[in-house]
């Protein structure tokens, strides 16, 4: 019984293990979003990218990221199932740990992330933060709902909103915030002493968490581990394959059809060009089936590399907060040293984007070392603030 448990416990470790390993990966994805959000925001692409006007470097960097949002949405619902079923002892008071959390990571959205990205309050985004945070709450709400109508929500939310995509509620309408809210980007308050602009809307993320939730049970101890890799890589490319159906044949799922280029790799592009704000199916499609994949071979994983991703992992609140400030300061370094060498703005030169990808690079030792410290003192702190990030 005693090898029994250790085993067990060993299990347990390791699943976790890749999961803070896939977290902490798209998360320094992330960064190298955030580091052109920062300085090449003179040529800043729209949604979805404009194909023939957008250099192949910066598209596909811009895509890379698209994994980050889906992938840490669909982990907060998995770990959220984790938390509420820990693989001894009784269950825990999850509702309170969602609630409590959401609210959290909505007030961080107003107050530190807000004024990180610009270093004022000009303007109150409400963008992903946002959106986990109500994301939580919702799941929190729906809680005690059997995981089969839970699962049955989420794929009906995945799936069907792209039915609503085109349509639009004027800023008159009554219905206008609470749309915007639910599926359609854009300002929420555009005048007074407080404009608030909704990058996020939250209704599609909703449909994520649930289905993280509902995935989470492979993850539970009972599940040998070849028995969840299986499924991980089954329902990976099970998401991979209807997106080729559906993209391939311009059939449904995506509002902007691909069309051919006169290139090759034109045509690529226009294939992957998928709508983010609120994420299509495809762009569900492809994120979480890759995400899946990759979570399947961080399982088998442990080097030099899965233990990097793990530190990341391992505080995302922390990490999150600090790379914006970091941004934020060098940014306004940068300003002052060379000046604003692109209107207003200091920025990278359009045939310079690889000076993104070293600045990428040259941030992640420089973040590392406070993030690994900071991880060491979650560990073994009992206060708890400290367990937010």
């Amino acid at each position: 019984m005693t090898s029994s448990l250790a085993q067990q416990s060993l299990r347990h470790a390791q699943r976790i293990t890749s999961i803070d390993a896939l977290r902490g990966f798209v998360m320094i994805v992330m960064l190298l979003d955030h580091v052109r959000e920062t300085f090449f925001l003179h040529l800043q692409v729209s949604d979805p990218m404009a194909v023939p006007g957008t250099q192949p470097e910066l598209f596909f960097s811009r895509l890379a990221a698209h994994l980050c949002a889906p992938v840490f949405v669909f982990l907060t619902g998995l770990s959220a199932w984790l938390y509420a079923h820990p693989p001894q002892g009784a269950q825990r008071d999850v509702r309170s740990f969602l609630l409590k959390r959401g609210l959290f990571l909505i007030a961080l959205e107003l107050t530190l992330v807000n004024f990180a990205w610009s270093g004022r309050y000009e303007v109150l985004y409400l963008q992903v933060m946002w959106a986990i945070g109500l994301s939580m709450l919702a799941l929190a709400l729906m809680i005690a709902l059997p995981r089969g109508v839970l699962l049955a929500l989420g794929l009906l939310i995945v799936a069907g909103h792209n039915a609503l995509a085109g349509v639009h509620v004027a800023p008159d309408s009554p219905w206008h915030g609470l749309w915007t809210v639910l599926l359609q980007r854009g300002w929420l308050a555009e005048a007074g002493i407080v404009r608030v602009r909704l990058s996020y809307p939250v209704l599609p993320w909703i449909g994520v968490i649930l289905l993280g939730w509902c995935f989470a049970p492979v993850f539970a101890a009972s599940v040998a581990a070849a028995r969840r890799r299986a499924l991980l890589l089954t329902t990976g490319a099970a998401c991979l394959a209807l997106l080729v159906l559906l993209r391939g044949l311009n059939l449904y799922g995506e509002n902007a059809p691909w069309q051919p280029g006169t290139t090759a790799l034109q045509t690529a592009m226009s294939w992957l060009n998928f709508t983010k704000y609120p994420p299509s199916l495809d762009f569900l499609l492809l994120t979480l089936g890759t995400g899946l994949l990759l979570l399947a071979a961080l399982e088998r994983a442990d080097n030099a590399f899965t233990r990097v991703f793990t530190t990341f992992g391992g505080a995302p609140m922390f990490y999150y907060v600090l790379h914006l400030y970091v941004l934020l300061l060098g940014y306004r370094a940068a300003l002052r040293l060379w000046g604003p060498n692109q209107g207003t703005r200091f920025g990278v030169a359009a045939d310079q984007f690889w000076l993104i990808w070293v600045v990428w690079l040259a941030m992640l030792p420089l973040l590392y070392v406070p993030v690994r410290a900071f991880g060491r003192f979650k560990r073994r702190s009992t206060q708890a603030w400290v367990k937010y990030f």
